[in-house]
């Protein structure tokens, strides 16, 4: 029997995964079930770039059709996916039509979490995920006209950027006392609330959206605060979550995301998970974590791609991110959950251009740096290395990057 490897999800694992396979040796069928009508795309770009309409979904591609007819992968796009029988190793399609598979992977990636007020689902509330979400809010998008954003985190506050640097009105609403409270640390949220007022964004912190309503084509979003914002469009960004329900009804064994060993592989023999859709071990740290990042999809897929090909070889990777707002690039490289103490580089309060070094004790945990590459690149190399910084020099701006290594 022709051995084939089934991956469902067609996003950045899946088009790593592909790639990944044919360099392992992989000679076998390779078949992809996506739910869009488009083969994998950047994703991060939907809140910059292609919201807007610098960038079209051509250019967004992650590989040219091309190159996956030359690798003989075949996909089946429109499809989604509704059963998988681990038993038969079979996956059943909501169309009614079933695939077969040798091996599996669960690449179904993560969902947004829906706002659950009155007046949540009306015309002119839009969510962002895909690229059809985006071309839903560009018809609605026009210089002057007002939007409420809801949620401060990055993906919120990118949609806020790029709508503003189309001449829109724009405010966010966080429910938290300061955007971004749930991902870094208050020094980066302060930084980001300035920089966004100085661009004309309006901030609002601390209030919980209670309802939307609608008059005459204008909606008014109401808090439980008591203040009441008025817009032509509301976009809502208050986070996703793993989609797991496939996995789950399969038996295969979940927590806050498909679980998943070094290799990639799940409860179930034969079924492995890539990407923001599961939750593995970092070494790094020593902890369970998941990850919504590009990076984290590649480098899972080609671990489950060698454990494919019985060519196992553990993840080991530092997750690292990126943000682009106005002329900012943030890069955040691992995780700085548990810190008890930052070290800045730069003023945060003047400019733009910074980095916060996190710590835990001595230990480096993560570094977040806007407009600051070289302390990014030598974040990556020294976090996993386990490097002690001396925290006297890395204050001190005028020390070069290449000093900071105390041993």
């Amino acid at each position: 029997m022709t051995e084939k490897c089934l991956i469902i999800g067609a996003s950045h694992a899946a088009a790593q995964l592909v790639f990944s396979l044919r360099q392992e040796g992989w000679t076998g069928e390779i078949a992809v079930l996506g739910e869009e009508a488009a083969l994998p795309y950047h994703r991060p770009p939907l809140s910059k770039d292609f919201l807007a309409g610098n960038k079209s979904l051509d250019d967004l591609l992650i590989r040219p059709a091309e190159a996956y007819a030359a690798a003989d992968i075949r996909f089946a796009l429109g499809t989604r996916a509704s059963r998988i029988e681990p038993e038969a190793r079979l996956v059943h399609a909501e169309n009614g039509d079933a695939y077969d598979y040798t091996h599996l992977v669960i690449a179904t990636g993560a969902q947004v979490r829906h706002l659950p007020v009155p007046g949540a689902e009306l015309p002119g509330v839009f969510y962002l995920r895909n690229y059809a979400d985006v071309e839903k809010i560009q018809a609605s998008m026009a210089p002057g006209r007002r939007a409420v954003i809801i949620g401060g985190g990055y993906i919120g506050l990118e949609t806020a950027a790029s709508l503003t640097a189309k001449g829109m009105s724009v405010t966010v609403i966080e429910a938290m006392p300061r955007i971004l409270q749930r991902v870094t640390a208050p020094v980066m949220s302060a930084f980001y609330a300035r920089v966004h007022r100085e661009e004309g964004v309006t901030i609002v912190e601390g209030e919980a959206v209670s309802a939307i309503g609608e008059e005459r084509g204008v909606l008014t979003v109401n808090t439980a605060e008591g203040s009441a914002f008025a817009a032509e469009m509301v976009i809502v960004g208050i986070g996703v979550d793993p989609c797991t329900a496939l996995a789950q009804t399969a038996g295969i064994a979940c927590d806050n995301g498909v679980l998943v060993n070094a290799h990639g592989e799940t409860s179930v023999a034969g079924i492995y998970a890539a990407g923001d859709v599961t939750r593995h071990h970092n070494p790094i740290y020593d902890r369970q974590v998941r990850l919504e990042s590009v990076p984290n999809a590649t480098e899972q897929a080609k671990i489950v791609a060698a454990a494919i090909c019985g060519k196992p070889k553990p993840y080991n990777s530092l997750p690292w991110f990126w943000s682009d707002q106005f002329d900012l690039k943030l890069q955040i490289a691992g995780l700085s959950e548990g810190y008890d103490d930052i070290v800045l580089r730069g003023d945060p309060k003047a400019g733009r251009s910074f980095a916060a070094f996190y710590f835990a004790g001595e230990r480096l945990l993560a570094v977040d740096a806007v407009n600051r590459p070289q302390e990014f690149m030598l974040a990556k190399r020294l976090i996993p290395m386990g490097t002690i910084l001396d925290k006297a020099k890395l204050s001190d701006d005028t020390v070069p990057v290449k000093d900071f290594m105390v041993r």
